[in-house]
């Protein structure tokens, strides 16, 4: 894997901001767009923009052949058995929001579980919440290790016979610990439960097989692995989708209307309503080609070397909280940390001030922060087109915020 090769791909990455090169680290919350991605979403809006499914003109088949022909991209990049269990959707909390509220409002009733844990992404751990309110199920947290890990054992205690769902993320975006989805789902299954998985994090840097995996459903973004925003997939078991109802209604998921009723169309359009997110699918699956031309397995192993890396220099510097796993092969490529007494918006503001672009805040995970007793922290997320230079400038970076606030308070 050539990293400079890879970064030429991104024409962003080649710019200035406040007078130095652009370092940036924040691919946890959207990742960059390579040239292969902006050109196909170019060519077609330029050369082939139609509606899908509807005409019968050239314009209509180009579009719609590269739309599904999007979606057996998808179907291949995380081994679903067919296309029918692969939806397009706006992305990962669309799809997570489907599943509670069509399988989890049918399934759940006074008594039932559902287990989450306190590592969760809002979108993972909202939609449940209201669940479990409308459905009188509980809802369960599983412990976390000291470390933010999750052990097994804590697992095979909390989920129960009356557990229904299991619903956890592959990947934290906070603390980047890679959890255990296989033998989750293994313990689920024994219990009669199913497991759902929040892929953003995941899916765009490892290699997923969702038939070796186990999951029920799996839920992942474009934006967050090379491809456009507003298009995510959600991936369910086909036997699972057949027999949960559509949330949305309207357009190319109608089979037949009648005055009084109506009719859905066969998996997988039955939960695409309206004009679906015709570019963004093209785009991902542009995505998808790019991804895999690399190799998700070298995307990894790159990241664990470069986490690895930060670690090391940052351990070097006093004063500095890293949460989540020492272990870097634990982790992906996140780090969050604080700074002793400095704000965590104040360190992405001076660091943004070297041009070095960081994430500040709680991350869409408050539950988690005050698991962490903190209110906020920063974060500093790799991809394939980072290189150990744009480490070094971090550490730089944080060299010098903690000069600054030290100049300011003395």
């Amino acid at each position: 894997m050539n990293v400079q090769d890879i970064r030429q791909q991104f024409p962003i990455l080649n710019q200035e901001v406040n007078g130095h090169p652009l370092v940036y680290l924040d691919s946890a919350a959207t990742s960059q767009k390579p040239y292969k991605v902006i050109e196909t979403l170019e060519k077609y809006y330029k050369e082939y923009n139609s509606n899908v499914h509807r005409g019968v003109h050239t314009l209509g088949t180009k579009a719609t052949d590269a739309y599904e022909g999007a979606r057996e991209k998808i179907r291949k990049f995380i081994n679903a058995k067919s296309m029918e269990e692969i939806i397009f959707t706006r992305g990962t909390s669309t799809s997570l929001n489907t599943v509670a509220a069509s399988y989890g409002k049918a399934n759940l009733g006074q008594g039932d579980e559902i287990v989450i844990t306190y590592m969760e992404h809002h979108s993972n751990l909202i939609p449940w919440q209201q669940v479990a309110k409308q459905t009188g199920a509980t809802l369960k947290y599983l412990p976390l290790q000291e470390d933010g890990t999750i052990s097994i054992a804590d697992v095979s205690a909390t989920i129960t016979k009356h557990t229904k769902i299991v619903s956890i993320t592959h990947v934290s975006n906070v603390l980047g610990v890679i959890n255990p989805i296989k033998e989750i789902a293994k313990i689920a299954h024994e219990n009669g439960a199913i497991l759902v998985v929040d892929g953003a994090q995941g899916t765009p840097h490892m290699k997923i097989d969702v038939q070796e995996l186990d999951c029920d459903f799996l839920a992942f973004s474009g934006h967050k692995m090379c491809g456009p925003t507003g298009i995510g997939v959600l991936y369910g078991k086909k036997h699972h989708l057949e027999n949960m109802e559509p949330i949305e209604f309207g357009g190319e998921m109608i089979d037949f209307v009648d005055l009084f009723d109506s009719t859905w169309k066969e998996l997988p359009w039955k939960f695409e309503a309206g004009t679906p997110i015709i570019a963004g699918a093209i785009g991902l699956g542009a995505a998808i080609d790019f991804l895999e031309e690399v190799g998700l397995d070298e995307i990894l192993a790159h990241e664990h070397k470069l986490a690895a890396y930060a670690m090391e220099k940052l351990s070097t510097i006093e004063g500095i909280t890293i949460y989540g796993p020492e272990d870097p092969m634990k982790r992906a490529g996140v780090i969050t940390f604080n700074i002793n007494d400095v704000h965590p918006h104040d360190v992405a503001t001076v660091l943004d001030a070297e041009g070095i672009a960081v994430r500040a805040g709680h991350h869409c995970a408050q539950p988690l922060m005050k698991w962490l007793k903190v209110s906020a922290t920063a974060r500093a997320s790799f991809y394939l087109y980072n290189t150990e230079s744009d480490i070094d400038r971090f550490a730089d970076g944080i060299v010098k915020t903690k000069e600054y606030f030290s100049d300011v308070f003395q």
